[in-house]
C-alpha cells in the first residue's frame, strides 16, 4: 500500500486522541517523575506554540533546541512544527563552536537552550549571531537577558483567549511537503551539514514503522514506551512520533547510569536502544550467573548457553522446546523481570546487531530486532519483520521505499522519506544522488535470496592493505566488541602490510575475568590482561579470511569518546581523529613488525 502524504502533527494529534491512559508524557529531573496529562500536553503545544508566535515566528522560520530528553522538548518541537516553523534540534554533546556554526547557518531566530549548564558554553558565542532575536530557557536561568519557558507559555495564553483560532489556522496552512527539521550530522568529516526533511519524509516513515512494531495498537492498549536515545537524533525522535502516533504515553529517563532502577519502576514495554546497551545487559547477566553458587549457578549458566545457542526462526524439537520451557521458569523469567517485568522487546539502530544479541535476546523471550537508515531517510530504510527474523540482517525495505545494490556494493534507496537535500549546500546535495534520482547511502550491503538486507561495512571505511586486499573495518570491529571483554575496536592496516587493531578493554569485565579490582591505568601493565585479548582476538580470526584477520594489536586505555572528538554525537567512529590521536602507537606498532621482519 501507499501512504497519502501527511503532516508530523495530524498524525499526533490524532494519535493523543486515541490514547486511552490519560497521559501523555512523563519525565525524571532531579530524581523526580513528572507526568503529563494529554489535556495539559495539549494545552502547552497550544499556548508555547502562540508564545512563539508573539515573538515574531512565522512560517519557515528556523527555532533551535538544545536540551535533553524531556516532556518540554517535544512540547518545544511540536510547538515549532504546529507554526510551520522549522526545528533545528542540537546535539547535548555538541561543542560551542558547532553550535554556533548551527544557529548561523540555520539563521535561527529563536534558541532554546535546557539551562544554564547547557547554556555555558555558547553564552560568549551567542551575541554575535546577527539572526537571534531571543534565547529561551526550558528550566529557568540567571541571565535576566533569557526568557523562561512559562513566561512564554504564558504569553502564548494572553493570545489565545484573545484569538482562539489563531493556532488551527496556522496547523491549516501546514502542508506535508512543507519543510519540517533541519538536522546538522556532524559525520566523521568536516563541518555539520543540515539535512532538510519534511513533514512527509518523517510522516511516511512514521506510517511505515508502524507495520513493522512488535505490538497492535487497535489490540494492544495502555503500553508504556520508555526513551532515552537523543531526540536530537531522527531515530528517536520519529520513533517518539510514531509511538504518540499509536496511542502510546512515553518515558524520558534522566540519566543513563540510572536506566536499571528507571526501568523496574517505570515497567515499560517496549525501547529503542543501541547494541552497546544490550551487549552490557548480556555481559552483566553473564558475570551475574558465574558469581552464583552451586546448582543456582550450574542452572543458570544451562540456561544462558541455551539461549546462546537459539535458532530464531526455526521450529524446535520437541526436546528442544521442553528445555526453553524449563529455562524461561527457571533463568529467562528472573532477567525479564529485572527489566521490569512488562517488556515485549526492544529496536536496536545506530550500529550493526550482532547475530549473537539477536539470537540471546529473543531466545529468553524479549523480542529484539534492528533497522537501519540515515539522517537522510528519515530515518528508516529497512527494519525487521515481527515473525520473519533474521541474524545480522536489518529485515526489508519498507513500505513504499526502494532498495538497490550498485555494482561496487553501495545499498541505493528511493522513497517518501529521502531528504529534499542539505541546507545551502546544492553540491552537496547533488553529490549523493544519482543521475536517475537514487540516494547513495555511502553503505555497503546485499540481500539474502528471500530479500533479506545485510549491511557490510561503510563504502569509505574501506581500506586497502599494501598487499592489494581490500579490508572492511566495521565487520571486523563488530566481531571483536562482540566479546564481554572488549568494550570497543578500531582495525587499522591502510597501506600497511597487515591488519592490526587499537583495543578498548572493558575495565568491568577485565577485572571480574581476573577476580580483582584494576583501573585504566593498570591495562598496559598486566601481562594477564594481554593474554585475555589476544584469546579473544583467536576467536575472531578464526572466522576470517588471512588478509583480515588481526595479526598484532595495542591497548588503548581510555575509551573513544564524543568528547576528544573521536566519535561523532551518534557514536560513529571518526577514524581520522583515532589515527591522529594514536598516530604514535599505530607507528610503533608497525615498526615492531619490521624489526621482526629484519631480524
Amino acid at each position: 500500500m501507499k501512504y497519502e502524504p501527511n503532516t508530523i502533527i495530524n498524525l499526533v494529534k490524532r494519535g493523543l486522541e486515541n490514547n486511552t491512559s490519560g497521559l501523555a508524557m512523563s519525565s525524571k529531573r532531579n530524581g523526580i517523575w513528572a507526568e503529563t496529562s494529554i489535556n495539559a500536553f495539549n494545552d502547552r503545544i497550544l499556548y508555547f506554540a502562540l508564545g512563539l508566535y508573539d515573538l515574531g515566528i512565522r512560517k519557515g522560520d528556523k527555532v533551535a533546541l538544545h536540551s535533553p530528553n524531556s516532556t518540554e522538548w517535544m512540547i518545544s518541537d511540536l510547538a515549532i512544527l504546529s507554526l510551520g516553523a522549522v526545528s533545528v534540534p542540537i546535539y547535548t554533546t555538541q561543542p560551542a563552536d558547532q553550535i554556533k556554526y548551527i544557529l548561523e547557518d540555520s539563521e535561527a531566530k529563536i534558541y532554546i537552550v535546557s539551562d544554564d549548564k547547557m547554556f555555558e558554553g555558547t553564552k560568549p558565542l551567542v551575541k554575535s549571531i546577527e539572526s537571534l532575536n531571543s534565547i529561551i530557557s526550558i528550566y529557568g536561568s540567571e541571565h535576566e537577558k533569557l526568557q523562561s519557558f512559562e513566561e512564554v507559555i504564558i504569553a502564548g495564553q494572553k493570545i489565545h483567549n484573545k484569538q482562539p483560532d489563531l493556532l488551527n489556522k496556522q496547523i491549516s496552512e501546514v502542508k506535508p511537503d512543507d519543510l519540517a527539521s533541519i538536522i546538522y550530522t556532524s559525520g566523521t568529516t568536516g563541518v555539520p551539514k543540515g539535512v532538510m526533511l519534511s513533514h512527509n519524509n518523517i510522516a511516511s516513515n512514521i506510517q511505515a514503522s508502524i507495520e513493522r512494531a512488535p505490538f497492535d495498537p487497535k489490540k494492544d492498549k495502555n503500553l508504556k514506551m520508555l526513551s532515552f536515545l537523543p531526540l536530537s537524533h531522527i531515530f528517536e525522535r520519529m520513533l517518539d512520533y510514531m509511538y504518540m502516533t499509536m496511542g502510546y504515553p512515553i518515558y524520558y529517563i534522566e540519566s543513563l547510569e540510572e536506566i536499571v532502577a528507571d526501568i523496574q519502576k517505570v515497567k515499560p514495554h517496549f525501547f529503542a536502544t543501541v547494541p552497546r546497551l544490550l551487549e552490557k545487559v548480556y555481559a552483566s547477566t553473564k558475570a551475574k550467573t558465574n558469581e552464583a553458587a552451586g546448582l543456582k549457578r550450574k542452572i543458570g549458566l544451562w540456561g544462558l548457553q541455551l539461549a546462546d545457542s537459539y535458532e530464531i526462526g526455526k521450529s524446535n524439537s520437541v526436546l528442544k522446546a521442553l528445555k526453553l520451557k524449563i529455562a524461561d521458569v527457571l533463568v529467562y523469567k528472573k532477567i525479564r523481570t529485572a527489566l521490569g517485568g512488562n517488556l515485549i522487546g526492544m529496536i536496536s539502530g545506530g550500529a550493526a546487531l550482532s547475530g549473537e544479541m539477536m539470537k540471546f535476546f529473543n531466545g529468553i523471550g524479549l523480542y529484539c530486532a534492528q533497522g537501519y537508515g540515515l539522517t537522510e531517510t528519515s530515518p528508516v530504510i529497512a527494519v525487521s519483520i515481527p515473525g520473519d527474523l533474521r541474524p545480522g540482517s536489518v529485515g526489508k525495505p519498507i513500505t513504499d521505499v526502494e532498495v538497490k545494490i550498485a555494482e561496487d556494493d553501495e545499498i541505493l534507496t528511493k522513497g517518501p522519506n529521502v531528504m529534499k537535500g542539505y541546507y545551502k549546500q546544492p553540491e552537496e546535495t547533488a553529490a549523493v544522488f544519482t543521475n536517475d534520482g537514487w540516494f547513495m547511502t555511502g553503505d555497503l550491503g546485499r540481500f539474502d535470496e528471500d530479500g533479506h538486507l545485510y549491511i557490510t561495512d561503510r563504502k569509505k571505511d574501506l581500506f586497502k592493505l599494501s598487499t592489494g586486499k581490500y579490508v572492511a573495518p566495521q565487520y571486523i570491529e563488530n566481531k571483536l566488541a562482540g566479546s564481554l571483554i572488549i568494550e570497543q575496536a578500531a582495525v587499522i592496516g591502510s597501506s600497511r602490510r597487515f591488519c592490526a587493531a587499537l583495543i578498548v578493554p572493558s575495565l568491568d569485565a577485565i577485572s571480574r575475568k581476573m577476580n580483582t579490582t584494576l583501573t585504566r591505568e593498570d591495562l598496559n601493565t598486566h601481562p594477564e590482561i594481554h593474554q585475555l585479548l589476544q584469546s579473544e582476538i583467536d576467536k575472531v580470526n578464526k572466522t576470517l579470511p588471512d588478509w583480515e584477520q588481526i595479526k598484532d594489536f595495542v591497548i588503548i586505555s581510555e575509551p573513544f569518546t564524543i568528547k576528544t572528538g573521536e566519535l561523532t554525537p551518534t557514536m560513529k567512529m571518526k577514524r581520522k581523529v583515532i589515527y591522529e590521536n594514536y598516530k604514535e602507537e599505530i607507528d610503533n606498532l608497525y615498526q615492531r613488525d619490521l624489526k621482526r621482519v629484519d631480524t
